[in-house]
Order: C-alpha cells, then sequence, then structure tokens
C-alpha cells in the first residue's frame, strides 16, 4: 500500500463541477464554502488514512490536519480535470507518510528498549551495517508477533505510550500489560536471527 490509488476516491454525492464551484468559492474567502467541501469530503479523507494508518484515533488527528492544510492552501489550487477530493487525498497522503517515516524513527530509536541486541564488534561503516540490519530484522520480527503482543510493543515502543495509557488502549489492566510486554519481549529475543542475539556468534 504505497499509492493513494489503491484506495479509489469514492464519488462524492455532489457532482465535481460543484465541488469546484465551492473552491472558488473558497478561494474567495466563503468560509461556508469551505466547510460544504469538508462536510463532503471528511469521511472520504477519513476512511482512506484509515485504511493506510488501521489506527482510528491517529486517522482522525491526520484528517483534521489534511483540512487544516487544505485550508492554508486553497488559494494555491486550480482545475486539473478531476474532482477536488483527489487534491484531499493527496494531503492526507503526504501526511500519512511522514507518519510512518517518525513512526518509524521512534521505533528504531528505542531497538534497545525492546531487545537487546549484540553490540558491534568493530566502529565504522561495518558497524552501521550491522546495526541497520539489526534494526531491519527487529522491525521484520515484529510483525510476526501475535496481534496482542505486536499492538503491545506497538503502543509501548512505537507509540511511546506508558503502561498505563497502553493498558486503557488495550483494555487491559496494568499487569496484563506488563506480562504481554514481556512475552512479546522473549518472542522477539527468539524470532530474531542468531547472529543478531547477544549470544550470537562472537
Amino acid at each position: 500500500m504505497t499509492a493513494a490509488a489503491e484506495l479509489p476516491v469514492p464519488e462524492p454525492e455532489e457532482d465535481g463541477e460543484g465541488s469546484w464551484a465551492l473552491v472558488k468559492a473558497a478561494q474567495a474567502g466563503d468560509m461556508a464554502a469551505f466547510g460544504r467541501l469538508y462536510q463532503r469530503y471528511q469521511d472520504v479523507v477519513f476512511r482512506y488514512i484509515v485504511y493506510r494508518m488501521g489506527d482510528r484515533g491517529t486517522a482522525e488527528d491526520l484528517t483534521h490536519e489534511t483540512f487544516v492544510r487544505a485550508l492554508r492552501r486553497i488559494g494555491t489550487v486550480t482545475y486539473q480535470g478531476r474532482d477536488i477530493g483527489a487534491w484531499f487525498v493527496t494531503i492526507a497522503r503526504n501526511l500519512v507518510l511522514d507518519q510512518v517515516k517518525s513512526s518509524r524513527y521512534r521505533l528504531e530509536s528505542t531497538t534497545d528498549n525492546i531487545v537487546e541486541l549484540a553490540p558491534p564488534t568493530t566502529s565504522g561503516p561495518e558497524s552501521q551495517v550491522l546495526e541497520s540490519a539489526q534494526r531491519d530484522a527487529l522491525l521484520r520480527c515484529i510483525d510476526m508477533l501475535n496481534p496482542d503482543q505486536k499492538e503491545c510493543i506497538t503502543l509501548r515502543f512505537l507509540h511511546c505510550l506508558s503502561v498505563a495509557e497502553t493498558a486503557e488502549k488495550m483494555d487491559r489492566n496494568e499487569g496484563a500489560v506488563k506480562a504481554l510486554q514481556h512475552r512479546a519481549v522473549k518472542r522477539l529475543a527468539q524470532l530474531m536471527p542468531d547472529g543478531f542475539k547477544p549470544d550470537g556468534p562472537t
């Protein structure tokens, strides 16, 4: 899922020409016209982001940001022979990509908090390649966890939530989350390739 085209933009309730009339009105300063555009396309954008992110809370935040950015840029958009909904989805897609990159960075930067990896025995380019390979291997292993374990690890280390916050999100008590996290980390240690484990080859 790397392109907005993978999730077709649903047809709006009214024809595209009517939507562009609202765009022109919004460009002239008619905020009510922009409000109608929001009402018409908010659900399209939200469903697209949920499809890409899989999290309704994040989708709500990014949908809001999509229309904030759209309002700022409404004066720059010009008719290109397609429905204005495609423009809104393009903004949403860019926000999703930024969010994914940011989330991946946060996960990679907290790798050592999830599972201890063998420290490189050399310095320089070789060690950098090894560290990158370790992170990639870890990300692949996270995808192999069962749904509960994956959600726990994602919330704790990707979204940087506390145990209490994770418990609330998962509708569990804190003790259950700690136990689930422990099992998930233990499972990750088992899944990691031998060469990347703390007791790997020396």
